[in-house]
């Protein structure tokens, strides 16, 4: 059996929930049974800019990335192409998949960026895109099983590449 390691970025404002989306993926079974041999590597930028500078060098060479939002928020939403253009400045040159995360649907009476808009923004900027809530544990897997469907078809893609080579 072969164990695969991805990086993953993970970024957006402060307080979108990206750190809490991070820790429900660690507890390990706690919230979320993992049952597949792909490992990731989680880096959570804080959603500071002081912090972003700090990590570039953590966020050398992404394998993919998660970018986060509140769907309460437009600002946080209208940042998201910031957080994008800095996590592809990183990968100059290279595809790197992703999925655009829209989260605490919980807030539903508060919410001011509709699902059409973020999914039509995340199909523009080549993402893939969900929405969950990390308080009330609804959908909080999906991301993941999406970044992680996106990481074997990039590394399926290199060994097919590998194996044209040779």
């Amino acid at each position: 059996m072969v164990k695969l390691a991805a990086k993953c970025l993970l970024a957006g404002d402060p307080a979108v929930g990206k750190s809490a989306l991070a820790q429900m993926f660690r507890s390990d079974g706690a919230h979320f049974q993992k049952n597949y041999t792909l490992e990731f590597f989680i880096f959570d930028s804080a959603g500071k800019d002081l912090f972003s500078e700090m990590l570039e060098k953590l966020w050398e060479q992404p394998n993919v990335l998660c970018l986060v939002y509140d769907v309460t928020s437009e600002q946080s939403f209208n940042n998201c192409n910031k957080w994008l253009e800095k996590l592809r400045a990183q990968a100059v040159g290279m595809y790197i998949p992703g999925v655009l995360v829209g989260n605490k649907t919980d807030l539903a009476d508060r919410r001011v960026v509709e699902q059409e808009q973020a999914q039509e923004w995340a199909e523009k900027h080549g993402l893939e895109y969900c929405e969950m809530s990390v308080k009330e544990m609804k959908n909080f897997e999906a991301p993941f099983h999406i970044l992680a469907k996106l990481f074997h078809q990039l590394y399926k893609e290199k060994v097919e590449t590998f194996h044209s080579l040779a």
